[in-house]
């Protein structure tokens, strides 16, 4: 058996990638990974830059994927001049400075009537520092949303709601998506204003739930699954002992966005799912025709789900700007350190073994395409 059809063997492929700016970039890399390897997804799931890896995945024909996520990463590149013989702090602050100052030309550029004052009234579609319409223009020549919409590939974008601070997940399985949906999954505030879809305002899914595990989670039908987790912010890390390690570990915190607790739980539920449904199997026939006692078997599920958190290191000389860092070599680095973290998780095969028949979420770590004790 190769290794597309044993991982076929577990269940549906799903993709889940999280937001995060320039860090987008190791995602790039675990996806070229999996494409090489012949594993291509049936469901991506994504928010903020994950959610445009994600809407340009299914997007694009399958022998378009790799040529398309490189162009439009190669479309925001900045700071160009700053890799060139400059020390890396000195780079970093000036590649920063423009980019706050000036904007990305095919991502972001400011809006001077947000700069004028922090009382202008703009209107709620437009109250953001920067305009993202050059974003816009630039996901337009490379997602085709009539493909999305065909179903061959599953694709899910999570944005929260601007007036009840609920998350929605906007899935092409129950309803068209456009550009829009993707727009209002990375719509960060106060950087980026709010996008309009049915009458509803959303921001940025991230802030709420910058990884979207949860939606394959909570999935009905739930279904045998094995879940590519890709998490490029660092859950852990050491205690911070200056203003500045201080900055970087708080976005860390921040948007790692509680996945440790939601994959705690899910493991808990998964299990007594497993639990009810081998109960259920010891009851006499008769009982189990009860409509009551049929009814509470119900509740019980035999699926299994692997989850595989593929874990994004830090690295060398990072700081809390890395999420803005859309230089050549940052994006580089970290597509390289993506690709070859997944290379080495896929040779490691953690789904192979004795598992206990009665845990239905198996979870499966690597920092840094090395396998770790999961620590969930």
């Amino acid at each position: 058996m190769n290794l597309t059809s044993e991982l076929k063997a577990h269940g549906q492929q799903v993709l889940v990638l999280q937001g995060g700016g320039a860090l987008g970039a190791y995602q790039v890399g675990v996806y070229q990974a999996l494409h090489e390897a012949g594993i291509e997804p049936d469901w991506v799931i994504g928010t903020s830059i994950g959610a445009i890896n994600a809407a340009i995945i299914a997007g694009s024909a399958f022998d378009d994927r790799m040529d398309r996520l490189g162009e439009f990463w190669r479309r925001i590149e900045h700071g160009h001049i700053f890799d060139e013989g400059l020390p890396t702090p000195i780079a970093s602050f000036f590649r920063n400075f423009t980019t706050i100052v000036g904007g990305l030309p095919t991502f972001f550029r400011p809006n001077p009537a947000a700069f004028g004052s922090v009382y202008s009234t703009l209107g709620a579609e437009n109250a953001g520092y920067y305009s993202v319409e050059p974003l816009r223009e630039t996901l337009s020549d490379l997602i085709d949303f009539d493909r999305v919409n065909a179903g061959e590939m599953r694709l899910t974008v999570g944005a929260s709601c601007v007036t009840t601070s609920e998350m929605r997940y906007f899935d092409s399985r129950d309803t068209p998506l456009c550009l829009d949906h993707v727009m209002a999954s990375g719509a960060l505030p106060p950087a980026f204003p709010a996008v309009r879809i049915d009458g509803d305002l959303y921001w940025d899914g991230g802030i709420l739930s910058n990884t979207p595990v949860e939606a394959v989670f909570d999935d009905n039908p739930r279904r045998d699954s094995m879940v590519y987790a890709v998490h490029i912010w660092n859950s852990h890390g050491s205690e911070p002992e200056t203003i500045w390690d201080v900055m970087n570990r708080q976005k860390d915190v921040q948007y790692s966005s509680r996945a440790g607790t939601h994959i705690r739980r899910q493991r808990q539920l998964h299990r007594l799912r497993h639990v009810i449904t081998e109960l259920s199997a010891h009851l006499p026939g008769a009982s189990r025709k009860d409509p009551e006692v049929a009814e509470l078997a119900a509740y019980g599920c035999p699926t299994r789900m692997h989850v595989i958190r593929l874990l994004a290191p830090a690295l060398a000389g990072e700081d809390h700007s890395k999420d803005i860092d859309f230089s050549p070599s940052g994006i580089r680095q970290r597509r390289e350190a993506g690709y070859a973290d997944t290379m080495h998780t896929l040779e490691a095969a953690p789904w192979r073994g004795d598992f206990d028949p009665l845990e239905g979420f198996i979870l499966h770590e690597a920092i840094g395409g090395h396998m770790v004790e999961p620590t969930c």
